[in-house]
């Protein structure tokens, strides 16, 4: 629970909608365009609505893969794959040995549905067991809205996910290198094997990649290949219709795109037109800068009475284009800062905002170390010990008070002695 709440808190914090357009008129029932790096929401519709993912599924699949299996290990096919196949494959058979890294290629390229099977069993043993660490993965990475019943995305009940969560497990797994290597190709060969004599040639259904095929995008005809598209992944089934997450990247921009429940090749157009909104509208700025000094910050009891802060890290965003000059920024610094502090502590934040949108923070440190001031060390340490002190001076109060009772009744006895007639 608790890791559920800093994950939540984490993506409230990290992910910025700074989205200014209007309706894009676009097919799909769900969808959103987020910047690649930060995350920031360029645009949405309907992004938080539970959808079938079909297969874009496998975007999770090939994460897990990547990240827990042996690109060198051989995997055998057993008839519980086979017999569970359905759609998509490669025509896998039983005691056939394959490459895991051509299982990958096949999930990835081809949208096979039996390698996923393959790489669920040969992970985790099972494909129950596979799908747990699909659904603790969703969680790890942000996905709160998503839930998996199987590692291909083949329809069943409750297997769902949003055009959000999409884009984060996108973000995520075009952050690996590996990942990315594989879904910027749209061929590839896996050899002859124990079981085949021919060679397999695979062919990527992510036609952003190589089509000339033609398309309508806001009344102009022109090709389904987007001009520096990477990635990332088609699905298809009847309930979830057209499906297609997708990731491009022009000069220093990096944008991830996401259409679910799309009619028919009217998925591409949704990514030319929010791929277009993006690259024609924003630009990627540098707000921030490392070491940028913000102000003379007072230590309360240090050797020095202040310090100078900067701040921590660079903060890029994506912003509508020409509206650098238009950010206000707020300051924040930490109340009652004592010594010591260590070169590098947080006291403050920096946040900024276009139009009171928030776009992001950075926190502001401390350049050097500063101890405490010695003599402030010695007034602690004394009032550290204040009820030591109270109860001594009570002590002390009481014997002077006993002393000053003693000796009045001494003086009162001797005046006694003096006046007596009988003596």
């Amino acid at each position: 629970m608790r890791k559920t709440i800093s994950i939540i808190l984490l993506l409230l914090l990290t992910t910025y909608n700074v989205s200014f357009a209007d309706n894009l008129n676009l097919s799909g029932e769900g969808a959103i365009l987020i910047d690649g790096e930060t995350g920031q929401i360029l645009y949405e519709k309907n992004s938080h609505m539970q959808l079938q993912p079909a297969s874009t599924t496998k975007i999770m699949t090939g994460i897990l893969a990547i990240e827990n299996g042996n690109m060198d290990d051989i995997a055998t096919i057993d008839q519980e794959i086979v017999n569970l196949t359905d759609g998509s494959h490669i025509a896998l058979e039983p005691d056939e040995q394959i490459r895991f890294e051509d299982l990958l290629n096949a999930l990835l390229i081809e949208s096979a549905n039996d390698a996923a099977l393959a790489i669920a069993k040969h992970i985790s043993g099972s494909i129950d067991e596979f799908v747990k660490l699909m659904n603790t993965k969703a969680k790890e990475i942000g996905a709160l809205n998503t839930n998996f019943v199987n590692p291909n995305g083949l329809t069943a009940d409750n297997h769902v996910t949003t055009a959000y969560d999409l884009s984060l497990m996108a973000k995520y797994a075009m952050e690996n290198d590996a990942f990315r290597k594989i879904v910027c190709n749209y061929t590839y060969t896996i050899p002859v094997t124990n079981k085949k004599s021919e060679t397999r040639y695979l062919k990527s259904a992510n036609k952003l990649l190589y089509s000339t095929q033609k398309i309508n995008v806001d009344g102009k005809i022109v090709p389904i290949k987007y001009e520096g598209i990477n990635g990332v992944k088609t699905g298809y089934t009847v309930a979830a219709q057209n499906c297609l997450v997708a990731s491009a990247e022009r000069g220093n921009q990096k944008l991830i795109a996401v259409s679910l429940k799309a009619n028919g090749r009217e998925v591409y157009s949704d990514i030319h037109k929010l791929l277009n909104y993006g690259f024609n509208n924003y630009e990627k700025v540098n707000i921030a800068f490392k070491d940028q000094f913000i102000d003379n910050i007072n230590i309360i009891d240090g050797q020095n009475p202040s310090v100078a802060g900067i701040l921590k890290d660079n903060l890029s965003v994506s912003l509508p284009k020409g509206s650098i000059d238009k950010i206000d920024k707020k300051v924040f610094i930490d109340e009652n800062i004592e010594a010591p502090i260590k070169k590098g502590q947080a006291l403050g934040k920096v946040e900024y905002y276009l139009q009171g949108q928030l776009l992001g923070q950075s926190d502001i440190i401390s350049t050097i170390d500063v101890e405490k001031n010695p003599t402030a060390n010695i007034i602690d340490k004394i009032f550290s010990k204040w009820y030591v002190l109270v109860i001594a001076l009570l002590i002390i109060t009481r014997i002077a008070s006993i002393a000053r009772h003693k000796q009045r009744k001494k003086r009162r006895n001797s005046l006694y002695r003096v006046h007596d007639p009988l003596r």
